[in-house]
This record gives structure tokens, sequence and C-alpha cells, in this order.
């Protein structure tokens, strides 16, 4: 049988998958986080024909004649350029700016994803559409262990936190030349466990300058001597209670001047107990809680990876991809670091599908197709005349 006729079932079988391929990446136009692949075409073995001959001293050497014995499909890779941002206003789609990869888990299997699209599901995991929970490192006092392994990140809304009251600070000015009954300044402070209680700090005044107490009994008292510059020197810390219940009382701003009397506390680091309202992503991927007593801390990190070579990954369905063998091993960290990019909370990564370059791959591959078919009707019709030869 003729050889063309082999070459142009070859070249039917490889534009067919270049069809394949481009109605692919066409039906994935809107897909959040959709890659677009290419195909790579290679000539398949070639017949010797007559084999090269070197140059002898009364003739010139000869190249090689082979017949090549058509086409066949190189691989098929994946592009993973950078697609364009859609904003959609949700707090849970994340949008990876760079080259990093989501990492979910779904079934016990460890996935990798361009696709931000997560949403809450019944037991307040952060899941993409099709259930694989988002991996991070959930924080402990608002503390995250980023050396630690990932694991499946929760925003329970019941979450509730308080703060003990470390530092209270006072501001104003401590006139010198005052003369009435000491002055003072209560304070609402918390415990550990947002129960509060209130503070009262008394300032006297002495011949150096002033004497500064509290409602603690043995607690620590100082002086506060006076300068002729209008400063007030503490001799000492000032702290309310002792170990893990002291509350050390900032004096910096507080001035000595004459006549005017303006003493205030200005504020504590304390708050009762609140719950979760709702949460902002960082740029560094740290998931912040806002709560209703006016406290942010962290809850969450995300965990981005990364890959030598992001073209090995296998695609595994879902927008999600596998590691494998020639992927290189998942290198795995957080949102700025090193080849990992950045984060964007409300939005998404649309499809790097190029319609344009799509339509004419469509009509390469349609015309290639033709082609190879008009070589299978040609060889046809050879052996057609080869068969009428004896009539």
């Amino acid at each position: 049988m003729l050889r063309s006729l082999y070459s142009g079932i070859s070249g039917l079988r490889a534009h067919q998958t270049m069809l394949d391929v481009t109605g692919n990446n066409i039906a994935n136009v809107n897909t959040a986080g959709f890659k677009a692949s290419s195909t790579q075409f290679q000539d398949t073995l070639s017949q010797l024909q007559q084999g090269a001959t070197g140059p002898q001293p009364a003739a010139g050497g000869s190249n090689p004649a082979q017949i090549g014995l058509g086409v066949r499909v190189a691989g098929v890779s994946t592009n993973f350029a950078q697609g364009s941002s859609q904003s959609t206003g949700r707090a849970t789609d994340l949008m990876i700016s760079g080259d990093g990869f989501f990492v979910t888990s779904k079934g016990g299997s460890q996935l990798f994803t361009r696709a931000g699209a997560f949403s809450p599901d019944a037991a307040n995991q952060l899941v993409s559409p099709d259930g694989g929970i988002l991996q991070g490192w959930t924080a402990t006092n608002g503390v995250i262990n980023a050396g630690g392994p990932v694991g499946d990140i929760t925003l329970n809304p019941n979450t509730m936190v308080a703060k003990k009251t470390d530092t209270v600070t006072l501001d104003g000015n401590l006139p010198s030349d005052y003369t009435g009954a000491p002055m003072d300044r209560v304070v609402k402070v918390y415990d550990g466990a947002g129960a509060e209680r209130s503070l009262t700090l008394t300032f006297t005044k002495t011949a150096g300058g002033w004497a500064a107490s509290d409602d603690g009994g043995a607690t620590t008292k100082i002086t506060l001597a006076q300068g002729t510059d209008g400063t007030l020197t503490p001799s000492g810390p000032f702290v309310n209670g002792t170990g893990a219940n002291a509350i050390t009382v900032d004096l910096s701003k507080v001035s000595g001047y004459a006549t005017m009397s303006s003493l205030a506390v200005s504020g504590q680091n304390g708050a009762a107990v609140g719950k979760l309202e709702s949460y902002t992503l960082g740029n560094d991927g740290s998931l912040i809680g806002s709560f209703s007593n006016g406290i942010k801390q962290v809850l969450a990190k995300i965990a981005l990876a990364k890959f030598t070579n992001p073209a090995g990954l296998e695609k595994a369905g879902g927008s999600s991809y596998v590691a494998t063998g020639n992927s290189g091993g998942v290198q795995l960290g957080a949102a700025g670091d090193p080849g990992l990019g950045t984060l964007t909370g409300g939005s998404l990564e649309m499809s790097n599908v190029d319609l344009s370059q799509e339509f004419t791959n469509l009509i390469v591959a349609q015309r290639g197709f033709q082609a190879n078919a008009r070589i299978i009707t040609t060889s046809d019709e050879v052996l057609q005349e080869l068969t009428q030869l004896k009539r």
C-alpha cells in the first residue's frame, strides 16, 4: 500500500487532536482560573532509502535519502500565563497575581488550583465549588505558625475573643501650682476572660511634684518630679497589679505646666468579649477577623504552592491539578514569598483563553485536516488507477 495513505491518516488523527484541544479551550473561555492548552506536532520515523556516504578521493559524499511516515502529537502543553481580573465583591473570592497555586484537599488527596471561587460550607470550612477544602494555617490566639503543617481553614462565625488590659495611657497636664484635693481618674479595664472592673488612679500634689498611686493596695507607687521646664519625671514604672494581672500606666504624655488642669485617660488596650462579625484578606494571605468589641485578629493564613515545572502538572478535573514526577516537588509558602505572587480578595482570575487565537487555530486545524483528507483521496485515486491497469 502507498505510504502516503498512512501519512494522511496520521495527519487526520493529529489535526483531530488539535481540534479537540482548541474546542476545549473555547468551551472554557469563561471558566475561572482556566489555562489554555496548545498542541505540538512532530514527525514520526522516516524510512531510509539511501544512507549517507562520506567524501572519497575520487567522488564527493552523498546525503541520506529518507521518506517520512507521517506526523504524531508530540505533546499538549498548558499555558500558565496570568488571566485578567474580574471583580466580584465577594470576600471569599480570591485571586493570585503571580505563579502560585491554591492548595485544596479532597478525599485525602492534595490538589492545586488557580480558581479562587471559595465559599463556606456547613462546617465553616472554605471550599471550592467541587468540595475541595482550602488549606492553610489556622491561628492560635492570633498567632500563625507558618512553619507547621497546613490544614483545613475553618472560619467559625461563633468565634469570640476578649483582650486583657495591659496598658492604660494618660494624657494632659498636672498643674505645678495646684493646691486642691487629690485627683482621681477612673478607667474601665478587663482581665483575660473579658471581665470588667474599674481602676482608680490617684494623683496627689507634693512639694517636689506629684505622687501617683492606685487602688491596688500593695502595688507600686511612684512620684513625679517637677521640672523647671514643665516636665514630670517618674521615679519608676507605674504598674497596677503583679504577674499576669499587671497593668502598666503610661504617664509619658503627662506634663506639669502651671495653671491648667487637664489630666485625662486617653485609652486602654483591653476589650470585653466580642463575636466575629466579618473578615478581610491581608496582602500576605492572612484572614483578619473583625469582632464586635473592635478587636481585629488574624484567624488563619492561606497557603500557596509553587513548582519548578508547572507545565508538568496533571489536570485532575474541577480546574485542579496534581503533582507529577516532572512537575517537581511542591513548595509551600505564603503570599508575598518569592515566586508565589500576591493575593487579592473580592476578585477572580478569568480564563486566559485568547478567542482570536483559538479561532485562528480552528481554521489552521480545519485546513490541515482537509489537506490530509486530500492526501487520502489522491492516494485512493492512484490505487484505483493501479487496479485498472488490467481491464
